[in-house]
């Protein structure tokens, strides 16, 4: 059996990969103006307000009941997944921006070829870049990164591994790879 037969076969039946990305703002305006004029991604479509009178919020999508989404905008950057933008009037109040060791923190990476033309770049735009790159060591070997931070404190990470990782040498079977991005 190969490893996309015994991969699936321990997944969700029929399950091909990320489709989308979603979180919260404050501004959709401000993260309109990031996502499309510096990260670069295509505005795609919004769809309006959603409010209901019933528990269909809570049921649904674990908020409040009477919590509204104001608006929703899709993005697409590059060949990856889209993300879904929301802007939610919150019945009972909103947290921060989760850290990454919060419960429920995360970031979003992207690959990019040359990642000291991407940070410049970033820098020029006066992004916030959260320190120098950083050579990843032992099974990540070959890769750099950086974190980076959108205006609402969202984490961003570039990731660059031209010549692959560590412990892709030797793989039967790469699942992608910058040099055969076509695989």
């Amino acid at each position: 059996m190969d490893a996309m037969a015994s991969s699936a076969a321990r997944g969700i039946p029929g399950i091909r990969g990320t489709d989308h990305i979603g979180f919260t703002v404050p501004d959709l305006n401000e993260a309109h103006a990031f996502l499309v004029d510096v990260l670069g991604c295509d505005w795609i479509y919004t769809l309006g307000q959603k409010r209901a009178d019933d528990d269909w919020m809570l049921t649904h999508l674990g908020v409040h009941p009477r919590t509204v989404i104001n608006e929703i905008r899709f993005y697409r950057l590059g060949n990856g997944a889209n993300f879904e933008v929301f802007l939610y009037e919150s019945a009972d109040g909103q947290r921060p921006q989760p850290r990454n060791s919060d419960i429920g923190g995360f970031h979003i990476a992207f690959y990019v070829a040359d990642l000291d033309e991407a940070v410049a770049y970033l820098n020029s735009r006066g992004v916030d870049v959260m320190g120098e790159p950083t050579a990843s060591k032992q099974s990540a070997e070959g890769q750099r990164w950086i974190y980076f931070r959108a205006p609402w404190g969202l984490q961003f990470e570039l990731v660059s591994f031209p010549g692959g990782k560590a412990y892709e040498n030797g793989a039967d079977r790469l699942l992608w790879h910058p040099a055969h991005p076509d695989r």
